[in-house]
């Protein structure tokens, strides 16, 4: 196939290249440089998408997986003009596009968050900032509706969750691998028992590029298995692989509350009892095909990332060691 990938360089969408060029495809990428040592060989158009997407008119594809868009109008401005040059188009939306996500368990006919034109426009002509997360998923239900609206019954809705693996930047996984291994008094969130749902960005790179080749068309939740993990699991999971000595300290939710600690952020992965798990339903994916590797693979292969991680991001998530443990006094001596 010949596959147009907007993005393609950073988490998501390396994997997605990545596994279209072992599966001998011609690809083409459309960014704005980042990242472009990762494939030096394959063709990159060097553009931005809110701009002049004029490097791209006069050319054909059979497909286009769109890794990168998020704002209604970048996403209008390229399915209009790839409307009659493509054959399929695959966007990677999120399960945060959902109404109810976050409150109860969702399937994909679940509704999903609405925003009109207007206020999608507002919102996103200025600087990237808290104002798009806050919006996130009501812009990611947008940029769903303009591509069908476009390409009418050729568009593929990969709605992911949380994707974990090397290469993420966001270490709302990594977080835990890293200081597991570290080793010393971790401080473990809430219940053990609360159930966790992600997916390895590997697997989900395979899956997405295994149904663009089929050109299915449809909704999809991409979040990872039918049982979900618990946190217990997860934190085991990460010591075992590590060998690591870590002493696990589980406080419980209402002391961190107390202490603002930001669920999600500060401490990864946790979310309070009085939340949702968050859990959507998978099956229609399991159906088609979706195939997951072992916790202990992800964690494994993170383990190896760290090392090579690039200097240029910190840590964005997780509590600093001199917070961890003033809070695990705190804690103990209740």
């Amino acid at each position: 196939m010949e596959l147009l990938i907007l993005g393609g360089t950073r988490f998501i969408g390396r994997y997605v290249t990545e596994r279209a060029l072992e599966n001998g495809h011609t690809v083409t990428l459309f960014n704005r440089g980042t990242n472009k040592q990762v494939f030096p060989g394959v063709e990159t158009i060097i553009g931005d998408r809110d701009g002049d997407l004029s490097r791209l008119a006069g050319r054909e594809w059979d497909a286009v997986i769109d890794t990168s868009g998020f704002i209604p109008r970048t996403v209008n401005k390229s399915t209009k003009l790839l409307q009659d040059r493509v054959n399929h188009y695959t966007y990677i939306s999120s399960v945060s596009a959902y109404q109810d996500f976050g409150e109860k368990p969702c399937t994909e006919s679940s509704p999903l968050q609405e925003i009109s034109d207007t206020e999608a426009e507002r919102i996103t002509a200025g600087t990237a900032g808290p104002i798009y997360n806050e919006h996130y998923g009501a812009l990611k239900a947008k940029c769903e509706a303009v591509a069908e609206k476009n390409l009418s019954g050729r568009v593929l809705h990969i709605r992911p969750g949380l994707v974990v693996g090397p290469y993420d930047y966001s270490d709302r996984f990594t977080y835990w691998v890293k200081r597991i291994h570290e080793g010393g008094e971790v401080l473990a969130p809430g219940n053990p028992d609360r159930p966790v749902q992600f997916i390895d960005v590997r697997d989900l790179a395979n899956w997405v590029l295994r149904m663009t080749e089929q050109r299915v068309a449809g909704a999809y939740n991409v979040t990872g298995r039918e049982r979900m993990y618990t946190m217990g699991e997860v934190l085991a999971a990460c010591k075992k692989v590590s060998g690591s000595h870590a002493v696990f300290h589980w406080v419980n939710e209402e002391f961190l509350l107390e202490n603002e600690i930001a669920p999600w952020t500060e401490l990864p992965l946790w979310l309070p009892e009085s939340m949702s798990a968050a859990e959507t339903n998978v099956d229609r994916a399991l159906r088609e095909g979706l195939s997951l590797r072992p916790l202990e693979e992800t964690i494994h292969d993170v383990l190896n990332w760290l090392p090579i991680r690039n200097d240029e991001y910190p840590l964005k998530a997780g509590l600093t060691r001199e917070k961890e443990k003033a809070l695990l006094r705190m804690a103990e001596s209740r």
